[in-house]
């Protein structure tokens, strides 16, 4: 045992791998819907082997809390400032409230309790589940003019009362808007859901999970064609046209005439024994019934190239038009929209969903038909494996310098810090990369490693660098920590959903999702899509999510400068 204590002492970075690696393991485990997350897990399994006295240097924790802060907003960026506009102003007005009651609230209790800037700035960071506030206060700290031992044992009580208070700011708030909430704004959610998504074109034949999940999918059968079938001796955009005048919209890819297999082109006249491939959206498809047409297994005739591309909606002819818009368009003929995403959550597929700059459509057809429809649509967004490191370096270091600048007032310095500045930085670089994206590309498992790793591994370095004076911060702080924490959590989000609900008269449904996006708590949207039974939530999520996600990071710097 001395000789592992003597090289984690020597060798502090297998420590902090230590702490990665048992910290996701034990964060993966759940109670129910319950689980501490993996940012609580690294933190307190940092602290237990912060108990080995292991020094680490603090240059350590900001090269990846720099890096995680310019994702953040990197993220969120497209979808910050597209919110600036009329349709998104509601909801970003609506999540700077709820945001100032995150920020209001914690300060207030904690001036009652008598907490110094430590305890209320983790108090914060926990109850707000905003883990980057731990980096943020502790940097404007470092600015402050107060000797260093003085500066350390301040910083030191962050992670103590962000432990604390996080497990009810994750559960409580979930808790909260998935069973609190929906009595708060009255009526049966789940039947004001399914009334959206009518409103939104959606699907509405059962709760049966099963079957609005095909919604998305796509497939494609052969038929031949007997003399008495309504497709005999008609061309194919006649066949086409019928079949969207009955509700379906069904596309003729391919045909055999014979042995002979050729694609289709709208004048291509199908005759009798003919072989068609006939495709679209699975319900479109299952509805559709062969009457005078016979379905043979033709692998063959069915063996096309068909893509599966996800394009950034990037075009001004059809940003703010409903996905049902979209696919009326000429060049999405044999193109079907199979998932959207905004700011990488999923939104529901419904005709009436509108799509913005930014958003992420995957869609699904015939090579030729995707490549003509992504031309009209935006930037195809094609796998790869290279991060544009130019342009995210570039971004950390201007961010960096920004923040770095500071103005006294009172004697007070006022900065971002490099931390807020890297934030701000990511909001700019990831709008501009929504823009112009020619350049600047993170691929997804690129961002997931900054975000996610970036965020850990510096809560590794707090942790294992608390250690020591953790055990003795939670004896000063005692059990009281934990209840001015939950009402640190309940307080802004009751106050949000009502807010929503007499204020700003969202949709109930709508109002939900806002609010756990002003909070940035995706456990908790998932947790009301649970109980409404729809996805729909989410389309008040993103833009407030893009506010909080900024605003309650920048309020790691105000709570230092109001509590001091």
């Amino acid at each position: 045992m001395e000789w592992f204590i003597q090289t984690f002492r020597q060798y502090p970075e297998l420590a902090v791998f230590l702490t990665l690696s048992l910290g996701y393991f034990i964060g993966g485990f759940k109670f129910k819907n319950f689980s501490l997350g993996t940012v609580t897990s690294v933190l307190l399994i940092g602290v237990l082997i912060g108990q080995l006295d292991i020094q680490i240097s603090p240059n350590v924790k900001s090269v990846f809390f720099l890096m995680f802060l310019f994702a953040v907003g990197y993220s969120v960026g497209p979808q910050f400032f597209g919110g600036l506009k009329k349709d998104g102003l509601p909801q970003m007005l609506y999540a700077a409230i709820v945001c100032v009651l995150c920020l209001v609230f914690p300060y207030l209790i904690g001036k009652f309790m008598g907490y110094d800037m430590g305890l209320t700035a983790g108090m914060l960071a926990g109850s707000q589940t905003i883990s980057a506030v731990i980096g943020v206060a502790s940097d404007t700290i470092n600015h402050l003019n107060i000797p260093a031992d003085q500066k350390a044992a301040i910083i030191n009580k962050i992670p103590v009362a962000y432990a604390v208070t996080y497990i009810f700011g994750t559960a409580g708030s979930a808790w909260l808007l998935s069973s609190i909430g929906p009595k708060l704004l009255g009526g049966n959610l789940v039947q004001k859901a399914k009334e959206l998504e009518i409103e939104l074109g959606g699907d509405s034949i059962g709760d049966d999970p099963g079957i609005t999940s095909a919604y998305d999918r796509v497939m494609y059968n052969a038929y031949r064609i007997s003399a008495q079938s309504y497709a005999c001796n008609k061309t194919v955009a006649d066949i086409e046209a019928e079949l969207q005048h009955k509700g379906r919209r069904l596309f003729v890819e391919r045909i055999r005439k014979g042995k002979e297999i050729t694609d289709v082109s709208p004048d291509t006249v199908v005759e009798e024994n003919d072989v068609i491939a006939l495709g679209g959206r699975r319900e479109y498809m299952m509805n559709y019934v062969a009457v005078n047409e016979t379905e043979v297994l033709d692998a063959e005739l069915l063996n096309f190239p068909l893509e599966v591309l996800s394009v950034m909606i990037v075009k001004k002819e059809i940003l703010n038009k409903t996905l049902a818009q979209l696919r009326a368009m000429d060049y999405m003929h044999g193109v079907v929209i199979r998932t959207l995403k905004r700011a990488g959550i999923d939104l529901p597929v419904f005709p009436g969903t509108k799509l913005y700059k930014g958003d992420m459509i995957e869609v699904v057809g015939h090579k030729k038909d995707v490549e003509t429809a992504v031309v009209n649509i935006g930037y195809p967004d094609r796998p790869t494996n290279t991060t544009d490191m130019i342009f995210v370096g570039l971004g950390i270091v201007l961010g960096g310098l920004v923040g770095a600048l500071s103005l006294r007032i009172s004697g007070v310095p006022i900065s971002l810090s490099t931390s807020g500045g890297a934030l701000i930085s990511g909001l700019v670089f990831g709008w501009l990369r929504g823009q112009h994206p020619t350049f600047g590309r993170i691929p997804e498992p690129a961002l997931w490693v900054m975000n996610n790793v970036g965020l850990n591994m510096f809560i590794a370095v707090v942790g294992i660098t608390a250690g020591p004076s953790f055990v003795q911060g939670f004896k000063e702080a005692g059990w009281g920590l934990f209840i001015a924490g939950a009402l640190a959590t309940a307080l802004p989000l009751i106050g949000g959903i009502l807010l929503g609900r007499y204020v700003f008269k969202f949709n109930p449904i709508i109002t939900l999702g806002c609010a756990a996006g002003a909070r940035t708590t995706t456990a908790a949207l998932g947790a009301i899509q649970d109980a409404v039974q729809s996805k729909t939530p989410a389309l008040g999520y993103t833009v407030t999510y893009a506010v909080g996600n900024t605003l309650l990071i920048i309020w790691g710097v105000v709570i230092i400068i109001l509590m001091s």
